[in-house]
Formats: structure tokens, sequence, C-alpha cells
């Protein structure tokens, strides 16, 4: 048997697995409501499972280790500022924002969130944040399916344009038939195994090189600044990694888990199962790039970002390599899905129902909602069809356009009773605007992480605007009276 037939195999009866998630929550979808956040019953183990899937994506199995096999341990700050932003979202947002949206009309999408929060009747911020998730997800979403290419060309020999509509087709398939339901079902089974092929790949490499201080001696051997925390790095470049964190409370993908959780008071417990996950995986990811750094010393890799994937293939079996290519499968499908999703909702809800169909029926946005899927995936594939596209770098241009233009109208929408619909256009926009001029220039202060700039300049703008004409409409000031009531439990 060649290694490519239990390779196949393993990998077949992974994805029928997926698909019959997908068929359970067709079964299980009966509106859009469901279609768009599950009918808002969502536990928190699969919150907190899905939520971190939907977060950590390919990134987590190909970019991350690939910035670690490059330039070793200094990269790690980049984890770091993820989990401390990652905590302070489950802690501040998580709570406020699933009271807050239902209270608002039961908003289902962001921009229904923030129409109804600040009661604007003029559209522009329902407009507005809706361009935004279509512009950045379409990267984002295209960051997926470079990740998914890479997969099928390093696993079965495929060229790299058929393996990029391989990878999109699985995606598209589920996500268009099962909607949140299957999106978040099997970002929880995709998480499990996410763990367990980040935990065994380095803990092989550590055990064939005869323990970890073995390996490590191995490590410095091939390259002495590989342990180093701080090689090569300037204050700006420092602050670039940690900065990361920031985004996490922008990203629609993730705040919709928080939206669509079944009881506000369950979120703690969500919250512990999410952040032991993240940080076990974060963990397995690093100690990847560091193992690949030893491994492949005597002969480099072409491409950093396959360092996960040759190890795996150097390392097991067949069929174990072909568990963990399934894992890596699942870290890209587990944010692909999200993305199309929420994109897709945009579509139907905010584009289709507000201002061309207001009496459209549930059945025929449902219908709309899985076009979306497919024209959103065909973009991202024109995106994605430059062979030389990175994955963090597509991922770090759209998770700082989502940090920098939701980010600070989402917490100051929880937390500024007077805030305004005119501020939060404000701030979403130049946010927004910061990130796209940022990431276009270079040298000097334009080496600092555009979502820095851009979140500094969003909040400024919403407390400016603010602060000159303070919301004084008396049912939006009732509206977030009554939420935070909700909120202290009263």
């Amino acid at each position: 048997m060649s290694f490519d037939t239990p390779l196949l195999i393993t990998f077949i009866v992974y994805l029928m697995g997926i698909l019959y998630l997908g068929v359970r929550g067709y079964r299980r979808t009966h509106d859009l409501g469901d279609y768009i956040l599950g009918g808002r019953k969502l536990g928190p183990v699969v919150t907190a499972l899905s939520a971190g899937a939907s977060d950590m994506s390919g990134w987590l199995l190909l970019g991350l280790p690939g910035a670690i096999y490059l330039a070793g341990l200094s990269e790690i700050w980049i984890g770091v500022g993820l989990v401390i932003g990652a905590y302070c979202n489950w802690v501040f947002v998580a709570k406020p924002l699933r009271i807050h949206s239902q209270h608002a009309n039961n908003s289902l999408t962001l921009p229904d969130y923030f129409e109804n929060r600040f009661k604007d009747r003029s559209r522009v911020l329902r407009l507005l944040s809706a361009i935004v998730i279509l512009l950045f997800f379409t990267f984002y979403t295209a960051s997926g399916l470079v990740g998914g290419a890479i997969l099928f060309e390093n696993s079965f020999g495929l060229d790299y344009s058929i393996a990029l509509f391989s990878g999109a087709l699985i995606i598209v398939i589920y996500t268009f038939v099962g909607g949140f339901l299957a999106v978040s079902w099997t970002d929880a089974v995709q998480a499990i195994l996410m763990l367990i092929a980040l935990l065994i790949v380095p803990l092989s490499v550590i055990a064939g090189a005869g323990g970890s201080s073995s390996a490590w001696s191995q490590l410095q051997a091939a390259n002495p600044q590989s342990t180093a925390l701080f090689a090569n790095m300037t204050f700006i470049s420092f602050v670039s990694l940690l900065a990361w964190g920031l985004g996490y409370v922008g990203q629609p993908h993730i705040l919709a888990r928080f939206m669509a959780a079944e009881n506000p008071l369950k979120l703690v417990a969500a919250r512990r199962i999410a952040m032991s996950w993240m940080l076990i995986v974060l963990f397995g990811s690093v100690s990847t790039g560091l193992a690949g750094i030893a491994y492949f010393s005597g002969q480099p890799l072409n491409n950093p970002e396959t360092v996960f994937i040759a190890l795996s293939q150097n390392l097991f079996n067949p069929w174990i390599a072909g568990i963990i290519t399934a894992a890596i499968l699942s870290a890209i499908m587990s944010t692909v899905d999200s993305q199309l999703l929420v994109s897709s909702s945009v579509i139907s809800e905010d584009f289709y129902r507000v201002f061309i169909r207001p009496n459209a029926s549930d059945k025929e946005l449902l219908t709309v909602s899985r076009a979306a899927v497919i024209g959103i995936a065909l973009l991202a594939l024109l995106i994605a069809s430059d062979r030389d596209s990175r994955v963090l770098d597509l991922v770090s241009y759209a998770w700082a356009g989502f940090g920098a233009s939701f980010g600070p109208v989402v917490v100051f929408s929880l937390f500024w009773r007077k805030m305004t619909a005119q501020s939060a256009v404000a701030g979403m926009l130049l946010g927004a605007v910061t990130v796209v001029f940022w990431s276009n220039m270079s040298g000097g202060i334009f080496d600092l992480y555009e979502i820095v700039p851009g979140f500094l300049f969003g909040s400024i703008a919403i407390v400016g605007f603010g602060l000159l004409k303070p919301e004084v409409n008396g049912a939006t000031l009732d509206q977030y009276d009554g939420a935070q009531l909700l909120l202290a439990g009263r």
C-alpha cells in the first residue's frame, strides 16, 4: 500500500463525519435565526471549543509554526498577546454582548446589533459595518483557502489550483447545508483534533531526540538564536506582536459565538474551557516550530509554513499522518466556515432584507444566505489564486481590519451609555481607513502593526464625537439601562 492510500482513506472518513454533522445541522435549521445563530442554543463546551477553533484557524498549524521555524522563539510574543486579548474578550465582552445583542431587538448579526443598539434610522451604521465585514472577511477567507491548498498540495501532490478548489469545495458544502449549528458542531470536533495533533507531533520529536534536554541542545546547535526571546527584536516589533491581542474584541466570527450562547451565566464555564484549550494548542504550535528547526536543520524547508505537515509525514505511519492531516484541515475549515457564514448572514440580513426585500420570507432569506456562501467563496478563491500568498500575511491584514474598525465600537457600545450612532460611524470608518492606509506604507513608525494606530484613532474618534454630542434619545438610553439591569441580574 502506498503512502497516499491510507492517508486518503483516513482523510475521507474524517470528511464523511463532517458532512454528517452538516446534515444534522440542516435538519435542525428551520429559519434564519437558526441558520445565523443556531437559535441561541449553544452550550458552554461547544461555545468554548467552536470559538477557539474559529479563532485559531490554519494560522495555528501553518502560520505560527512557520514563523517560529523561521525566526525562533522571539515570535512567541504573538501567542502571549493573543492569550491576554482572548482572556479579556471572554471576561469583559462575552456576557455583556450576549445580553445587549438580545435585548437590542434580538439582533442576529453585528451590523444588526449596531443599528439596534444606537437606534440608527439612517441605516448608515448597518451599511458601513456590513461593507467592512465583506471587505476584510474576503481576505480572511482567502487565507484559509491558501492554507487548505498548501495542505492538499503537500499531502496528495495536487497542483496548487486543483488543491485550492478542492479545499474550498469541501468547506462550502457543509456550510451551505448546515448553517451555524453545523459550523459550531464541526468546529468543536475540529478543536479536539487540533489539540491532539499539536501535542503528539512535538512530543514525538522530543522522544526521538532522546528527551527534552537533548532536543533543546539539538535546537541550539541548529540555530543558537532560535531560543532567544528577543532575538533581532526592536521595540516596534515587540509591540506589534503583542498588539495581536487587540483584535479579539472586533472579530465577528468570534463575537457570534458569544451572541449564540444558550445561557449568559454559562459563559464563565465556557471561558475556562476555551482558555485552557488555547494555552495548550499555542504551546503545541510553538513547540512544533522549534522542533522543525532541529529536525530539518540539514535540509531546510522551501516553504516554512509546511513545517507541521512535513513533521507529521516524516514522523508517523500513513494512518496517523492521515489523522494529523485531517487536524490541519480542521484548523483551516473551522475559521473559513465561520467567516463564510457571517458574510452570508450580512448579505441576507443586512443587505437583502433591509435594502432590497424588507418583507422577504425566512425561506427566501435562507436561499440568499446559501447563495452568498458560494459568492464569497468564489471571491476568496480569486485572491487565494496567487501561489505566493502567505497565510500569516493575509490573516494579519484581516485581523487588524476587524480589530481596528469593530473593536472600539463594540467595547464602547457595551460600556458607554451615551455613545451615539454618529460616534460609532466615525470610529469604525477611521479605524478601517487607518488599517488600509498604514498597511500600504513602510519604514519607521509604519513598521508598527496597523491594528495599533487603527484601534487608537478609532477610539479617539468615538470619544471625540461622543463628548461633542452625547446620546440624548430617551428610548436608546432606556434600552441600554434595561440591558445593564439584566447584566446585573436584576
